[in-house]
């Protein structure tokens, strides 16, 4: 689980957990994708508590999934190859956040 403390601030490792990367393997800090996804869905949701859910890859687009806040909420986003994220959005019910 990889946690951000601040969104000025580095991702800092606070503990791991089995989760495929992109690239099919344990990986021991977010992916480039999985990064911008974080920083994005961060500031959409002007809270700087998510965690790497996990994220699949695709030519397409790396789809991403977030947990925002200490219930970690569920989010989703898509990180593109430039660095650039689309279709963020809460994957909760609505009202449950």
């Amino acid at each position: 689980m990889y946690r951000l403390a601040f969104l000025a601030a580095p991702l800092a490792l606070m503990a791991c957990e089995d989760s495929m990367s992109e690239s099919g393997s344990t990986a021991a800090m977010p992916t480039p994708a999985e990064q911008a996804c974080l920083r994005d869905v961060t500031a959409a949701t002007a809270n700087p508590d998510v965690v790497l859910l996990g994220s699949e890859f695709s030519e397409a687009g790396t789809s991403v999934r977030v947990g925002v806040g200490p219930e970690q909420a569920p989010w989703q986003c898509i990180a593109y190859s430039d660095g650039t994220t689309d279709g963020i959005m809460s994957m909760a019910a609505e009202g449950a956040l």
